[in-house]
């Protein structure tokens, strides 16, 4: 799936990005950017095994919020100067990418009649 190449894209960028965080910030900030980035393949993936429309829209949701949940600390590293504004503009593109994929998925199963 598209989508979830996207958001294993931006993994990766997450881990890259974090990795320069300075070391008080292993298990504060680079750690939830980091599970949340995990977070959106994961139910992105989850979605895909799921059987019914409902299940599936559920987990997508919760990718889409794990893209949000990610923009706050990413705003703190900015301001902290950990991000530098390139930096935290290319990941918002990617995380806009990813919530406007999911958006148009789950348009899509909402307009499917059940099975």
């Amino acid at each position: 799936m598209p989508v979830w190449q996207e958001g294993h894209k931006t993994v990766l960028q997450i881990y890259e990005l974090t990795g320069s965080f300075p070391d008080t910030e292993r298990y504060a900030l680079a750690s939830q950017m980091r599970r949340a980035a995990v977070s959106i393949t994961s139910n992105i993936a989850e979605a895909f095994g799921r059987q019914s429309s409902r299940d599936k829209a559920r987990f997508y949701l919760d990718a889409r919020g794990s893209c949000y949940e990610i923009q706050s600390p990413a705003h703190v590293a900015r301001d902290l100067d950990y991000l530098t504004p390139a930096d935290f503009t290319k990941l918002n593109q990617s995380l806009n990418r990813i919530v406007h994929d999911l958006n148009k998925i789950m348009k899509t199963l909402s307009t499917r009649p059940p099975p």
